[in-house]
């Protein structure tokens, strides 16, 4: 690539270790803008944003890890891993100096009459939801922000609802935490196109 600007795609990293420094509200604005400029079905916009800041993130992390002990355990797994797994997320919430739930909402979402349309509306929902937290990991990495993304919210939403306090149809999807980074992140390898692409 013979350019002077390298594509924020190409240069996006998870980032899991973040400095002190506080992000501006400005610099939250712009994610937060970048978000709603992702695509939607029939333009409904079903995103939903829930900036995470202070202590909301220890009650976060808290309830994602209280939940993930209980998997875990259900699961068979032993205590000292356990406690590693909850400890490592929790990490990754508290020591970022914000984050965003991204959530969908059904309210203004089309309703049919039988299961399986209600299913793929839904879907779609979801789908807008992902492409607007794409959109934030890739303005983040203009913006010289590290990010993480997390699904753990899936495994727990309600729970996750009622310790944010979220409106009643915010359904939590995925956490992406924020901060100035650390380190630089791992390259992460990716198969080829061949693999994972046919032509039609």
């Amino acid at each position: 690539m013979s350019s002077s600007h390298t594509s924020p795609i190409l240069t996006r990293r998870m980032i899991r270790r973040y400095t002190s420094q506080p992000i501006p509200r400005t610099v939250l604005d712009e994610l937060l803008e970048a978000a709603t400029r992702a695509p939607s079905p029939h333009n409904r916009q079903p995103w939903r944003f829930a900036v995470v800041m202070g202590d909301a993130r220890a009650r976060l992390a808290h309830t994602m890890g209280d939940q993930l002990r209980k998997d875990l355990a259900a699961d068979g797994v032993p205590n000292e891993a356990i406690e590693k797994d909850a400890a490592r997320s929790a990490q990754r919430i508290t020591g970022a100096q914000a984050g965003i739930l991204m959530c969908l909402s059904m309210a203004d979402m089309d309703v049919y009459p039988d299961a399986r349309r209600n299913a793929a509306e839904h879907w779609m929902a979801g789908q807008a939801t992902a492409a607007a937290a794409q959109n934030i990991l890739l303005r983040a990495t203009e913006l010289g922000l590290g990010a993480c993304w997390m699904c753990a919210p899936l495994f727990c939403p309600n729970e996750v609802a009622v310790a944010l306090n979220l409106p009643d149809d915010w359904e939590p999807q995925a956490y992406i935490a924020l901060g100035y980074p650390a380190d630089v992140g791992k390259d992460r390898a990716r198969k080829p196109i061949e693999a994972v692409s046919v032509w039609v």
